[in-house]
Parts: C-alpha cells; structure tokens; sequence
C-alpha cells in the first residue's frame, strides 16, 4: 500500500510471478461515518503464445479460383493484431480483389498467376507484451492456362488428351459469411463491424443496406474495400437487418445479418450525497437501464443492506431509498449495484446527518472586477446544516436583492446578468438557518470596457512598398492594456523588416510572403479585444511563357501562350505585340490585345513579313515585362493591299505641278520591289491620262503645265507581284501666280471717331490666278511729319469678303488707304489710295495736375494740357470741394477755364482746410476724363500758437482722453452694429471722395465698345 493513500502498488519485477497476483480487486475506504467501496478492478496477465507446430501442404489451383489462406493465430491477451507479409517483411498488397477478413484471413475473390509465391506469412502483434509471432508461410502456385495443359499432356495419352481452360466466369457466392442469413449482437456504445467477403469472376463489388431503415450517415463507414461496415457508438435503434449485396456482371448474391444491440447498465440518474440535519427527510435514488434490464442490489457500508441492522427512519423501494426523521446514528455511506450479464455498476452515497450553524467559504473582502455590460458572478460560497437560505444585500443599508434584475444561483452566487458603472459597489451575503447566522462582504468594481477605436484596414500594396496598419485602444484608465500584434494569427515574424511604433505597426519592403490577416490584440487583466485586417501583396504579373505558332496560314496564324502569376492582382488584358524582322528589326508594334482569360488568340497577318511575338500580361497594377518572342514566321508576298494616301497636287511654280503622297511603309509593301504608278490630266479637258511608274519616292514633278489650272491625280502601289486596287481620284492645281488686278470700287464710311467701315469690288477670280485667300487693307495715319517711316496697320479678311471695319482710329486724324487681294503666292497690286477723316473725340485727362504756392486763403493750380487732345480744346472744367477733419465732403464748387490757360489761382478759400480738386478738358465732343488732386491752405500762426497752449493744459488733456474713450466706445458699438448688417463707415468715405457727377464706365462715344482696348501696331487677320 502506498503511504498515504489508498493506491496498491504489485511489483512484478520484483515480487514473483504475474500470474500469481491474478483475481479481483476491490478497496474498502473506511471511517466512523461509514465505508465507501471501489468498483471491482480485474487483473489479468498479458499473453502472447506461440502458433503450434503444423506442416503446410503447397496449394496448386487454377487461374480464376477462389481461395482462402488461413491464420487462426492463437489466442493471447490482449487479442493479437493480424497481418500479412513476406519474408522480406513487406506487407502484401490488398485490393477488392484480395483482401483482409476480421478473423485475420486472407481471402482471393479470384486468383491469378502473379498470385504465385511461396512466402504468405500471417504475423500476430501482441501490443502489451511488444512481441510478434508468425505462421509457417504459405505456398501458392496459380496454374497458367498453359502450364494446365502441359501437366494434363503429360499424364494422358493422345487419345485422352483435352485442351485444359482457365475457371470459367461466375456469379458471386460468398465465402464469409456462409449462407444468406447470420445474426450478430453488439454493445451498446461500441463499435460494430459487419463483413461480407465474396467470391466470383469477375471480382464482386460489395453494397450495404438496412432493411426498414438507412444507415446512420455520421456515424457509418467503410473499410477493406467495402467488404466491412462499421457504425460507431451503436445503440438500440440501430439494432435490425443488414443485407450486403455482392454483384458483378454475371450476377447479384445477398446475405442478411441480423444485428442485436444489448447494453450493459448504464446510469439514468446515480445516487448523490445527502447531509440532512436530524429530523429532516430525503431520498437516494439509484435509476439505471440496460439491455437486459439491470439488478439494483444495496449495499451500507460495503455490507448488504439485508443484513444490516433495521433503521426506523429508512424504507427500501426496489431503486430507492427514502429517509424519514432521520437522526445522527443514520449516517452512513450507501451503495447501489445495478448489474447484467453484461457488466454493472457500483456508486457510493454519503448520507449525512448533522447540525450545523452557516458559514460562508468564501474569503472576507473579495474584490470582483468586471468589464461593463458582461455579467459579474459574486460568490458566496457556504455550509450548514440544515441547508442554509441565502438573500444578497448592496450597500450598508440596502434591501435584499430580488431575483427580477438578479440571478440567485443555488450555490449562493450572486450573477448580474449585464454589470453598469452603477453597480459598482459593497454587496453583502447573508446565509441563515435555524441554528444560527453569517455574512460576508464582497466588493464589485465595473470597468470600460476596452474598445478599438481606431481598427487596421484592408490594404492592398505593391511589392517592394511600405505599409502601415493603425490599431488605437481606448480602455478604462485603471487598466494598463498590452496591444500585440500577430500574423496569421501567429507572433510577427522575427524581422527588422517589421517595427511597431506607437499606435501602429509598419512593415517596410513588402514582399509576397508578408501578405495574410494582421491582428491587433489589446488585452487587459480583464478583458480582450482584437481587430484584423487583411494585407494583399500585388505587383505587374509575370510574364507570359511558352509561346507557340500553330495553323499557320498565308494571312493568319494561332498564338497561344501560358500566363505566368498575377500576383494577387487579376489579369485583365494581354497585349500582343510584333518585330518585322526583315523591315523594322528591333521594333515592336501593337498587334492585338484579349481579354485575361484567353490563352490563345487568332491574328491578322499582312504578306512578306518575317514576323515575330512576344505577350505583355496587363492587371490593375500595370505591364509585366515582356515574354520571349516566339519563333520567327516569314509570310508570302502578295500584290500590294493599300494604296498611298495623303495624295495632293500643288505648284510650287507658275508652270508646274508637284504630286506628292505618303509612301507605304515595308510592311505595308506586301513584296518587294515597291514602286508608284503617278497619273495625271486636266479637269476639264479631255486629254487621256498621262502616267510614269517611279521608284519608291514620295513626290514627282510634271513641268511645262498652265498657270493654275484644275488636274485629276491619282497614285497607285505596285510590287512585283502586282498592282493594288485602282486608287482614288484626287483634285490638284498647277503652281499659282500673282494675281493681275487690284480690287475697285473702294470707299470709306466713317461710323465714328475711332472707327471706320471699308467696302470694296471684288477681283474677276480669272485674274486671281490662284487659290483665293482674302483681301489685305493697308491704312496709316497721313499727318505724319515723317512720311518716309510711315507706320502701316494691316488688316486681313480671309475668303471673299467685300467689307470690314477698321477698330482703333485716333479722333480728329487723317488716314490713308488701300485694298489688294491675296492669293497663295502673294499680293496682287494695290488699289487707289482713299483719303479719310476722324472727327473729333473727347480729350484724354490732362497730362498732370500740381497745387503750388498755398497761403492762408488761397491755391494756385498748374497743369499741362492732354497729351490726346482728340480735337480742339474749347475749355477746362474744375470742380473743388472741402473736406473736413471727419473726411466729410463740402459743397461743389464750379469753375469753366479758357482753353489758353494752364495756371488758376484759388482766392477766398478757408485757413488750415484740405480741398479736392477734379480738373477735364472740353472738345467739340464733350467733356475728357478728370484728374484729382489733394491740397491744403496754411494754418494761422496765431491761432496756431493759442491752440498749442490749449493744448499745454491739463483740464485740455483730460477733456481729450474722455473724448478718445467715447469715439473708443462709440466705435466699438457700430463695429458690433456692422456684424449686424450694419453700414461700413469705410464705404461710406469712400462713397464721399468719389466724383459726384462720376459717369457710368461706358461712355457713349459712337465706338464699339469691343474694340476700345484694341491697339494694331502691325497686322490682324478679320
């Protein structure tokens, strides 16, 4: 016995034989309460025999028989594990033809030749002892359908001799289990095996059914090729019958097993301990089933409860026991058997009578945190006798707490489904019975929960980048969180590559193996949260691979290719692309592109083209590097397909005509010896076509033509194969000239002072002598002192216009004119010049404006006159006004000035004031534009002195401040009143020092007003 326990310890290395300690086994535990018993251990020593000695006889049969090689391996303990093999101890191969059945045997549905050996070995592993036995081996010898009839030829005489056959084909029989018909029982909870092996040629396929029933599907499987079914934790309702179909194409057998499921007692409901105080009542009840239905025998203290002595308070009723007033002599320990002949069931039950006051197990002051909005459990737990109520109080003064916002569990607990800051708190457990009273007090403190208020995102990268995830945990402030951050929900791998600053976690030069769910874990002593997200490492797909030609045909051929890895980025698109190695050899041209899901596309070929491909892969990322080309595909030639386009017919002289074309590029040329047939002849005559054939050149000239004249042109590819299609006619003209007249008929409507209308007569489009391109009007100013450096104005009117104005004319001018008529080469000649007049306009501001020589009462103003006077002066205009130290203005005063005069003196004006002035000047047209100036009069010495001793004095000085701080205040209120919607005092000065007789922008001067900023220096096209 070991010390201090109740465990028996059997040495048998050192203490004799096992076998000697065989039997059953059974501890008593014992005290003045009672006796408790164990259940009844069994010890049995391990056995692993040797097979007995026998002699096996070779077995020789036919191809196509059936056989079975038998193991019966002897019987050890544990059951011993059955296998075959060889002497090289490799085990034999199996299959629906030969196979394993449950008792160890080998069965042959069939036999063939290469079943031949002379080493089937049946081998049984003992586990528990680690030995292995084995069966003398086997001999097999599969007679061939030759070897047959050589034996039979060697035993016969001719006239007895027949060709032997090989067994003829069958339907199934079956070799285990015989019959059609078998029953099998199984226990409850194991395992049931069903077999069915068959025999027949050719090889049976097995199938298995229930009758009145389908086979379990979680619990059903098959093995050794559907030969053994297996349904595991069998109960009765598996019990019925089972039926194996063995077929093949000669036939189909059936067997029916009929399968009983018995049970040894299992519990229903096993006694429990009972502590009763004296008086109280109670039952043990001891429920059990089982297949036959169980015994249930009492035991008290290890002894039949038959043969113990009577006790008033307990009554026997089959598989309970009831206990009525019962007192401290009744405790003991109960046991119930329930036992069949397939096994039984022992359980022990204290039953317990005594008084005891309460006492509350759990420590003093426990404190309790928990997460809000989770439930808090408070423990009390206690002891008594008899049981003890419990209630729950919160607080020093608090009622009980009831069961419609708590959970009173019967173990004392105190559960709050959904824990708020509010519960926190000292909670107060009190358990009563009759003898006495206790209590204990608990503290609970809810906590925030933490929260991840910031969680990582979904990021799709490029490889080689840098990507961040952000994790931020806001947690209640009593609680330290640790946030950790793992991949694939291991640890980060360990990488300077990876580096967690603060908040977030970065993970530079991304690579493909980075990518996977990235987790932020924040954890607290009392609770956890976490947030994923997932990396997807992308790049440009890999290039395309494996290219290959086929169905090459003279204008078309099939390219297929293998797409190499996307790299997490789909392929949208490939792009097809060719090197005319014979034209353009190194460059590479679009040919075709196809969706990212063809592998394969048909392309357009073009004739005497030595063509290579290569494949770019497209996905959302971009381009992936080129694939290798393909082998190189030389085209035939053919007969050009196109014919130059971009045909003109221009002159470049008066006497001829210049065809040029864009020539066809080598890959264009479908052959070689690319060549032009030029044609020609005039538009309206009814000359036949003239033609040359030249080389492969982009113009040709034909000389000696008319001035101007309308050709029909046309230019045709030809290779030595042949001609392209007839080509399109093209309209040309032979080289221009100067046209030959001047336009007539001009004359000049002056609109107003700065504009001007010019009309003209056209030019006979014969003497043209071109492609009409406009009329070109020269004009200039005639008073010009220097007329050698005249300064022309061009204005050009495309197309066949026999009009235009002429913007941006000075006032009070004379201009000069004339008309000619262009064409592609050039000008013609001018026409007559025509003289015209501006009238007057109105003066620009004078040139300048100062006030000199100020005094007490008076100004004087000097001025230069405009430096656009526009026409004649007439008179000045000045107007004046005060301003006062509020910048108020003061009356308008009037004054009218003889043009002759560029000095005016003010008299009779105030001491020490500020004056605005606006001085225009007058022409026929009406008033100019205004300058303004500023000026003040001189302050009076004596007053000046006076005021300066005002200003000395103290009284004075005070006065000022106070006025300072009410103008303070008043400003204050009206920038308030302006946030209102108030006036803005700026404005309104501004509003003051504006000319009050100011006129709208646009003045009516009879111009356009479009073209009053226009300034013509050179020349303008209309």
């Amino acid at each position: 016995m070991k010390a201090g326990s109740g465990t028996l310890i059997i040495n048998i290395m050192s203490e004799g034989k096992a076998e000697s300690y065989e039997g059953v086994y059974q501890c008593t535990a014992r005290n003045e309460r009672g006796a408790a018993i164990s259940n009844n251990i069994v010890v049995r020593p391990s056995r692993s025999p040797l097979w007995t000695k026998e002699k096996l006889e070779p077995i020789t049969l036919r191809n196509g028989q059936s056989l079975v090689l038998p193991c019966r391996p002897p019987i050890g303990l544990p059951p011993a594990i059955i296998f075959w093999m060889d002497n090289s101890f490799q085990r034999l191969p199996q299959s629906e033809r030969v196979s394993q059945g449950l008792n160890g045997d080998l069965y042959f549905s069939n036999v063939l030749p290469e079943d031949t050996r002379e080493d089937y070995i049946c081998y049984a592993r003992f586990n528990h002892t680690q030995t292995i036995q084995q069966k003398q081996p086997i001999s097999v010898k599969v007679l061939s359908v030759d070897e047959l009839n050589d034996t039979i030829a060697a035993n016969l005489s001719d006239t007895e001799f027949y060709g032997a056959k090989s067994s003829r084909e069958r339907p199934p029989t079956f070799l285990t289990p015989e019959g059609s018909k078998s029953t099998k029982e199984e226990l409850r909870g194991n395992v049931l095996s069903l077999e069915c092996i068959a025999e027949g040629l050719p090889t049976p396929i097995i199938y298995w059914t229930k009758e009145d029933g389908i086979l379990p599907p979680n619990r059903t499987f098959y093995r050794n090729f559907k030969k053994t079914l297996q349904i595991t934790q069998v109960s009765e309702a598996d019990s019925g019958n089972y039926q194996c179909i063995a077929k093949n194409t000669l036939g189909t057998i059936h067997h029916t097993i009929s399968v009983t499921v018995k049970a040894a007692p299992y519990w229903i409901m096993a006694p429990q301990n009972l502590v009763l105080s004296p008086g109280e009542n109670g039952t043990l009840i001891c429920s059990a089933n089982g297949d036959p239905k169980p015994r249930i025998n009492w035991l008290m203290n290890g002894v039949p409860i038959e043969i113990t002595p009577d006790d008033p308070s307990r009554k026997i009723d089959g598989d309970i026991i009831i206990f009525s007033n019962v007192q401290e002599r009744s405790s003991a320990v109960y046991q119930c058997n329930a036992s069949n002949e397939y096994g039984y069931l022992l359980a022990n039950a204290f039953v317990n009578v005594l008084a005891e006051p309460p006492r509350i197990l759990t420590p003093e002051n426990t404190l309790y945190q928990v997460i809000a909005n989770r439930p808090a459990m408070l423990d009390c737990a206690f002891f008594g006798s008899p049981l003890p109520t419990i209630e729950w109080f919160k607080g020093a003064k608090g009622s009980a707490l009831h069961e419609d916002i708590y959970v009173l569990h019967e173990n004392g607990t105190l559960e709050i489904p959904v824990a708020q800051k509010d519960s926190t708190g000292t909670y107060t457990c009190v358990a009563r019975n009759k003898l006495g009273m206790a209590k204990n007090e608990v503290h609970l403190e809810v906590k925030d929960p933490t929260r991840i208020i910031k969680q990582p995102e979904y990021a799709v990268v490029q490889r080689g980048s840098t990507v961040s995830f952000e994790c931020k945990v806001k947690h209640d402030h009593t609680l330290v969180p640790t946030v950790t951050w793992l991949k694939d929900n291991n640890e980060l791998p360990n990488d300077e590559r990876f580096s967690v600053d603060g908040d977030q976690l970065v993970v530079t030069d991304v690579g493909d193996h980075d990518s996977g769910t990235y987790t932020c874990v924040a954890n607290t002593t009392l609770d956890m949260v976490s947030a994923s997200a997932v990396l997807s490492v992308v790049d440009v797909p890999n290039p395309p691979f494996d290219l290959e030609l086929t169905d090459q045909q003279d204008k078309s051929v099939q390219l297929s290719w293998t797409p190499g890895d996307d790299n997490n980025s789909p392929i949208t698109k490939f792009i097809i692309e060719y090197e005319d190695a014979m034209h353009e050899a190194g460059l590479w041209h679009h040919q075709a592109e196809v969706s990212g899901t063809q592998t394969t596309a048909e392309l357009k070929l073009s004739p005497f083209v030595n063509y290579s491909f290569r494949v770019l892969a497209v996905n959302s990322i971009g381009r992936s590097l080129p694939s290798e080309a393909s082998e190189q595909y030389l085209t035939k030639a053919a007969e050009p397909d196109n014919n130059p386009t971009a045909v003109e017919g221009l002159g470049s002289e008066p006497d001829n005509l210049v065809i040029t074309w864009k020539p066809l590029n080598g890959f264009e040329s479908n052959g070689p010896g690319l060549q032009y047939k030029v044609s020609w002849r005039q538009k309206d005559g009814d000359d036949e076509w003239t033609s040359v054939v030249v080389a492969n050149v982009s113009k040709y000239i034909v000389s000696g033509t008319p001035t101007f004249v309308p050709y029909l042109i046309k230019v045709q590819a030809l290779n030595d194969v042949g001609f392209a299609p007839e080509p399109a006619v093209v309209l040309g003209h032979s080289g221009e000239d100067l046209p030959m007249v001047a336009p007539g008929n001009v004359h000049v409507n002056v609109v107003n002072s700065t504009l001007a209308e010019v009309h003209w007569d056209p030019v006979p489009l014969k003497s043209i002598r071109g492609h009409l391109q406009g009329y070109r009007i020269y004009y200039w100013k005639a008073s010009q002192r220097n007329r050698r450096h005249l300064e022309k104005k061009i204005l050009t009117f495309q197309g066949s216009k026999t009009h235009g104005m002429l913007p941006g004319l000075e006032p009070f001018s004379h201009y000069t004119l004339n008309v000619r008529v262009v064409n592609g080469k050039g000008e013609g000649p001018a026409s007559p010049d025509r003289v015209f007049h501006t009238p007057e306009g109105v003066p620009s501001a004078p040139s300048s404006l100062k006030i000199v020589n100020p005094t007490l009462d008076s100004l004087t103003l000097e001025w230069d006159p405009p430096s656009h006077p526009n026409g004649i002066l007439t008179e000045y205009t000045l107007k004046y006004q005060p301003i006062n130290s509020t910048h108020e203005l003061g009356p308008l005063v009037d004054l009218k000035i003889p043009a002759n005069k560029t000095r005016w003196t003010l008299k009779n004006l105030n001491f020490s004031t500020r004056y605005k002035f606006y001085l225009s000047a007058h022409t026929a047209a009406g008033l100019g534009s205004q300058i303004t100036e500023e000026a003040m009069t001189t302050v009076d010495e004596a007053m000046a002195s006076r005021q300066v001793d005002i200003a000395t004095q103290g009284w004075f000085i005070g006065l000022m401040c106070a006025v300072a701080l009410l103008i303070l205040i008043l400003l204050i209120v009206c920038f308030i009143r302006r946030n209102k919607g108030g006036k803005y005092p700026v404005k309104e000065k501004e509003d003051a020092h504006a000319d009050p007789e100011i006129q709208p922008m646009k003045e009516d001067d009879g111009t356009f007003g479009e073209y009053r900023q226009f300034s013509f220096v050179s020349s303008a096209s209309f």
